[in-house]
């Protein structure tokens, strides 16, 4: 640990469809950060090779993560922060790189018994043959209501959910233009509830359970980022069993995909209460209004508190030579 002040240098802007959440997490870091006693280096760039350029000069003692989507959560910036020997925030290069592709995640949690929603992958060359119509219409046909997304995007972008056979078409070119792979996955019916997983000196611990109420529709980009378009339940409103259950399931997400420090597991709560995991945000939005801010808020924690137990955890975890790059 550094004996002065540490330096804390936030990454943040990126030239991702996530640009904009990026930049609001990024500044509003800035700010907590300098609150909580840190000094503070904002690094904002529009490539990945301004960035890294601007990260290889930098002498801070630590990088705050919080670039979204590429280049921010799916391992790239982590790995060359690694080969830099710079220490950050967060998990590790592998560990993200998992979370993002939600394919492999998906994989994983099946292989470890995490429960998750049935869903099938495709590719560039089943649009080019047609092929993507026909599974996305079979998966509807076994599952009623299915949704589709791009296998690496964060913040619902690109993401429908199809409940008609007119309706998959439009869902799948939408998709695509965003990646080229895309999860057509079972809709689960019921409530969305979001949960943070907490690292702190070898401890894994919850923060309070999120549960989202959109005002209309699904909760998409605009229902997120836009004021007023959502109710957040805080703690939500579980029974025993239910809580119990949810805990398991983020604890077993989390640790699938080898995450440290701490992720936001976002899951569907069925009207018999039981969970399924729909993905684990490694790197999640980070404003005062954001969930996992939220969630710490209920805890008692202040946005600056928040921001500080970050730093000091990751700062910990890589002092300690604990490797990020492995699944535990």
């Amino acid at each position: 640990m550094p004996s002065g002040p540490t330096r804390v240098a936030v990454l943040f802007g990126g030239d991702s469809p996530e640009r904009e959440v990026s930049l609001s997490s990024g500044r509003a870091l800035c700010s907590a950060l300098e609150g909580a006693g840190f000094l503070v280096e904002p690094l904002e760039a529009d490539s990945p090779r301004r960035m890294l350029e601007m990260t290889g000069r930098s002498d801070a003692d630590v990088f705050f993560i919080a670039l979204h989507g590429s280049w921010g959560e799916d391992g790239r910036i982590q790995a060359a922060l690694e080969l830099m020997g710079k220490v950050y925030t967060g998990s590790g290069a592998t560990a993200c790189a998992l979370a993002m592709d939600k394919r492999a995640s998906k994989a994983l949690f099946t292989a470890d018994g995490v429960p998750t929603p049935r869903a099938l992958c495709l590719f560039p060359g089943d649009r080019v043959s047609g092929a993507a119509e026909g599974k996305a219409a079979d998966a509807l046909k076994r599952w009623a209501r299915i949704v589709i997304k791009p296998s690496g995007c964060g913040s619902t972008v690109g993401v429908t959910i199809v409940s008609s056979q007119a309706e998959v078409e439009e869902a799948l070119s939408l998709a695509f233009s965003f990646d080229s792979a895309v999860l057509v996955e079972e809709y689960i019916p019921g409530r969305e509830i979001t949960v943070t997983v907490w690292e702190e000196r070898e401890e894994t611990s919850l923060l309070p359970v999120i549960q989202i109420e959109p005002r209309q529709g699904f909760y998409d980009y605009q229902a997120k980022y836009t004021p007023g378009q959502t109710e957040y339940l805080c703690p939500a409103p579980l029974a025993p069993v239910e809580r119990e259950r949810v805990a398991g399931a983020a604890v077993a997400a989390h640790r699938s995909l080898g995450c440290r420090v701490f992720s936001r597991v976002d899951m569907r709560l069925t009207r018999e209460g039981h969970p399924y995991v729909l993905e684990v945000n490694t790197v999640p939005g980070m404003t005062a209004t954001s969930l996992v801010p939220r969630s710490a808020a209920a805890m008692g924690w202040g946005f600056d508190e928040l921001a500080r137990r970050i730093v000091r955890s990751s700062m910990e975890l890589r002092s300690a030579g604990t490797g990020p790059l492995t699944r535990r």
